[in-house]
């Protein structure tokens, strides 16, 4: 572990380089460059307020708060997990040249991506206010599921990264499973609604907990409890252990794949 933690510390500059450069890439030749991170969810915010606030009017109160918690952790997750899919290709280049911690790759997508995720919470306080909701002192606990959502990504940004390096068709199959998981996730309607076998099974999505953790902090003024606490550490431990063993054992043969 120390060797592992070293190697991380003598890197650690490239990888502030790498994160430095996908969020200037990201914005680059844009008049309004990072603003796009807080314009963007409030857009589709309005958007789907538009559409689904008649349709659930009466099962959600502050729908524009509710849907916008729900939105800013799916979309960071859909990001993060799609850009570090395929860090391990788009540096193949790199990668056959010299030799770089291949986590880095990775790893510099979801951090890049942390940024825009820590932009769109503005977006959030906008609508915040604009709705007039009363924050308690829970979103002190903010901390709590932004941290969750880190982690769960960053393992799910390394399976993934590493097992489309053997499996290309995963580029493309993934954004079938993530539109599957969008609707998996009571992003825009309440879990409520739902039979309970469908239900069941959104309770497993790690993505639902999490947003359920933020909700709770901010629009409900409570403290997450424990069962809830449990099932985001067992899903972010879930998660990172995968993504480390199989990128662990896949890295040794990225150089003769990409």
């Amino acid at each position: 572990m120390s060797t592992y933690i070293r190697n991380f510390l003598d890197y650690k500059e490239l990888l502030k380089e790498l994160v430095n450069r996908d969020v200037k890439t990201k914005y680059r030749r844009s008049v309004l460059g990072m603003l796009w991170s807080v314009l963007n969810p409030l857009g589709m915010m309005v958007i789907m307020s538009i559409v689904f606030s008649h349709v659930f009017r009466g099962n959600i109160q502050n729908f524009p708060v509710y849907l916008m918690c729900g939105q800013v952790i799916f979309n960071f997750y859909n990001e993060a997990s799609t850009v570090a899919m395929g860090s391990i290709l788009g540096n193949s280049a790199l990668i056959k040249k010299v030799y770089v911690p291949k986590y880095l790759f990775p790893m510099s997508k979801i951090c890049s991506c942390f940024v825009n995720l820590m932009t769109s919470f503005a977006a959030l306080l906008i609508v915040i206010i604009a709705t007039g909701t009363q924050l308690k002192w829970t979103v002190i606990l903010l901390f709590m599921p932004v941290f969750y959502i880190f982690v769960f990504s960053l393992g799910m940004g390394l399976l993934l990264s590493a097992l489309v390096v053997t499996f290309r068709d995963l580029q493309h199959l993934y954004g079938v499973l993530i539109t599957a998981l969008m609707y998996l996730t009571p992003i825009f309607y309440p879990i409520e609604i739902l039979p309970d076998w469908v239900a069941g099974i959104v309770g497993l999505n790690p993505l639902a907990n999490i947003i359920e953790m933020l909700r709770e902090v901010i629009m409900y003024g409570t403290v997450p409890d424990g069962i809830l606490h449990l099932k985001c550490i067992l899903s972010c431990t879930i998660a990172m252990t995968l993504g480390l063993w199989t990128f662990y054992k896949q890295q040794d043969t990225f150089i003769l794949k990409v």
